[in-house]
């Protein structure tokens, strides 16, 4: 199987880079490819003739595509059609990497993979746009949505509390923001496992278990030693920012289970984020 990976620098396409490793796999990436050139995308795909399209490239930057909506619709949105264009022109399966935050969050008992979408922010509206692009163009796709990635080598959510603890020896921490933090190695370990079933759809793919931010920072914190650390709960409404997240988005994993792709429970997925 030849594999076109768009975004291959970002934090989840290195992971599938490494994971995917030996196989025939391309990467592109800015700058040298922009998903919003149409021409562009059809000529990487016309050189690569490839037998899947693993799409992991996107604007992530929740609050910029807040402050901004048309340049999240034309990266996330257009830019992803361009790409479900040239898997049609050119018979190619295509993976698509979306969000939890394609649903409203009002939901605490989580959303199933067939929820309908009703987001709430630039970024959410973008992936939402994205996500019908691949469904209206394409019969050979899968759509894998996560949430609160962290990796390696990058500046997420664990980063910044183990930071602000060491740092001010103090936190103040959301309680209604809930989701599942995905480890991204064992995400990308999950996608190497679904391209090899063919099984087309919608999977939610992230480390099992829910928790609110608080709780999950209380988790980092006693991971690392640091249980001395006063973490305050607060609320959405006491934590300012551009962008509004959804409160209650957690995501269920019934398709992916069901063919027997299950990823461990996000705690001890922390603990080897840590420990390595």
């Amino acid at each position: 199987m030849k594999i076109l990976l768009t975004g291959h620098k970002g934090q989840l396409g290195t992971a599938l880079t490494q994971a995917l490793a030996p196989r025939d796999v391309t990467g592109v990436d800015l700058p040298e490819l922009d998903i919003t050139d149409r021409t562009a995308v059809f000529t990487a795909v016309a050189q690569t003739t490839p037998d899947l399209i693993l799409h992991c490239a996107a604007l992530t930057d929740v609050d910029g595509c807040a402050r901004n909506p048309a340049l999240a619709y034309r990266v996330n949105g257009l830019g992803t059609q361009n790409v479900a264009l040239a898997a049609q022109e050119f018979g190619a399966e295509m993976l698509h990497i979306s969000s939890n935050e394609v649903f409203a969050g009002d939901r605490p008992e989580g959303y199933d993979e067939w929820a309908p979408l009703n987001p709430v922010n630039g970024y959410g509206r973008s992936k939402a746009a994205a996500e019908f692009h691949v469904t209206n163009l394409l019969s050979r796709f899968y759509i894998v949505r996560l949430s609160w990635l962290f990796a390696p080598g990058g500046r997420n959510f664990i980063h910044a509390i183990l930071n602000r603890a060491r740092e001010t020896g103090q936190l103040r921490v959301v309680t209604d923001e809930v989701a599942n933090p995905t480890y991204v190695n064992d995400l990308a370990a999950a996608i190497t496992q679904l391209i090899d079933t063919h099984q087309y759809g919608v999977y939610h793919l992230t480390n099992a278990g829910a928790c609110s931010r608080w709780e999950f920072a209380n988790e980092i914190l006693r991971q690392a030693g640091l249980s001395d650390v006063v973490n305050t709960p607060i609320q959405l409404k006491d934590f300012q920012r551009a962008s509004t997240p959804p409160p209650y988005a957690a995501l269920n994993n019934n398709v992916g289970k069901a063919i027997g792709i299950e990823l461990r429970p996000w705690p001890d997925a922390l603990a080897h984020y840590l420990n390595s």
